[in-house]
């Protein structure tokens, strides 16, 4: 075997190392991908939970309080801009401006002992709370898989590899400001 042909080997070989490990990486990239919008999935499956629940409480909660419509209007229309929202971060806003006219929902039982003594309303309460711990989880589940999306896309290798792929970066799914303040509860 010539000298030549020992080059051509070599660079055959590094030639072929070099795409397999391209291939590698760019599978990387689209698994990971994938693996943000199968998490986002789980955080709408869950929220989808919540939406589903809130009607039975509004309407379990309009009996007790039934000046409060602009509460029930406001809930109303935000779990519809959630629905009418194309894109995960108008999803995200929607969520949290829904999560934002729940809270007032919520404050109503302390207005009305009645209704915190309704059976109807306690359960809806304990599913409610159930969603919000499911919610929660996949938040975080969510939250993490976006991490390692937006930490790969920033490396040398995968900004080039993401690009090559049409992987954009991901969006976290943040709660807003107002929502961090626990509410206030006032016992009369």
């Amino acid at each position: 075997m010539g000298q030549a042909t020992k080059v051509a080997v070599i660079v055959f070989s590094v030639i072929i190392a070099f795409s397999m490990w391209g291939i590698v990486q760019y599978n990387r990239a689209v698994a990971i991908d994938e693996q943000v919008d199968a998490q986002w999935a789980q955080v709408e499956n869950q929220l989808q939970r919540r939406f589903d629940l809130i009607p039975n409480l509004v309407e379990t909660t309009k009996g007790y309080a039934k000046h409060e419509k602009e509460i029930f209007e406001n809930i109303a229309n935000a779990r519809t801009s959630y629905f009418q929202a194309k894109s995960v971060p108008d999803k995200v806003v929607a969520a949290n401006n829904f999560e934002s006219a729940l809270s007032r929902l919520l404050m109503l039982q302390e207005n009305y002992p009645n209704l915190k003594a309704n059976e109807s309303f306690l359960k809806l309460m304990d599913s409610l709370e159930g969603s919000e711990n499911r919610i929660a989880v996949e938040r975080k589940r969510y939250n993490d898989t976006v991490r390692i999306l937006n930490t790969y896309r920033r490396t040398v290798v995968g900004r080039f590899i993401t690009v090559l792929a049409g992987v954009e970066a991901a969006e976290y799914f943040q709660v807003p400001e107002g929502l961090k303040e626990m509410p206030k509860v006032k016992f009369d």
